[in-house]
């Protein structure tokens, strides 16, 4: 892997689209959740309002920016309100995208994720639990730590579906299915149907956690933003004052001037 200095503008020169990532790329990593019997609270992030121009300077440059996230559609068009207008949203691990007013979806999970209405709510007795991300194609448990018996569970009775702890919860999705990499694969051929982007157009994009796996295994150009977590092309240290989101559009902004 070579540090972001190290991009160069013979890296970008089939690029059109960026795909980001959000916690811990554009908006510090770490959600407030917390459930007192029927109310549940969560803190929606906003982007820093110079992070919103700088999206818009690459917009600018021509490039299709996306973002891919595990976060839920009403969330994500709160957080990027100011620039609805020069991006896509593909939300929910790849489930389904958002795009100039219109939802694609990408897979019906229902009947799998249905099965698994008797396990969840057993998950309120174990003391590390903090509560359910309201989402429509995945479910999200928020946990202060791992719990070991819903690790046990899934592995022995849904083998067609993954439970990936990253950190601070789980995402429960189809394998295969229910990936940023599948989000990606669909919204490039809903662009190139579109004629936003050509068929032989490449893809550079960053992501930080396990769930980005997939993501940056479809991209052309791969940036981690924890290399302890994800491997890439080029990475970026976690310890600069900027978010690695930021450092990022800073790099392809001068290379491409």
């Amino acid at each position: 892997m070579k540090h972001i200095s190290k991009l160069k503008k013979e890296d970008l020169k089939d690029i059109k689209m960026i795909v980001f990532d959000v916690d811990g790329v554009l908006v510090p990593r770490g959600t407030k959740i917390s459930t007192d019997g029927d109310t549940l609270t969560l803190q929606i992030k906003k982007i820093q309002p110079h992070l919103i121009e700088k999206i818009k300077a690459l917009h600018d440059k021509g490039l299709h920016i996306n973002i891919s996230s595990g976060r839920s559609l009403f969330m994500l068009q709160e957080m990027f309100r100011d620039i609805l207008e020069y991006v896509s949203i593909t939300y929910e691990n790849g489930s389904s995208t958002w795009f100039q007013g219109n939802i694609i979806q990408h897979i019906n999970s229902f009947d799998e994720l249905n099965n698994l209405k008797d396990l969840l709510p057993a998950l309120k007795i174990f003391d590390n639990f903090k509560g359910f991300e309201p989402k429509e194609f995945i479910v999200t448990i928020h946990c202060k730590d791992r719990i070991i018996e819903l690790e046990k569970d899934m592995a022995c009775s849904n083998k067609n579906l993954y439970c990936l702890w990253n950190g601070e919860a789980y995402d429960i999705g189809i394998i295969d299915r229910q990936t940023k990499g599948f989000g990606l694969i669909e919204l490039k051929e809903i662009l190139i149907r579109k004629e936003i982007l050509c068929f032989n157009t490449e893809t550079l994009a960053i992501g930080d956690n396990y769930n980005d796996i997939e993501l940056l295994e479809q991209a052309n150009v791969k940036v981690t933003a924890d290399k302890s977590r994800l491997k890439g092309d080029f990475y970026i240290d976690l310890e600069g004052k900027n978010l690695p989101g930021e450092v990022l559009i800073d790099k392809i902004l001068e290379v491409l001037e």
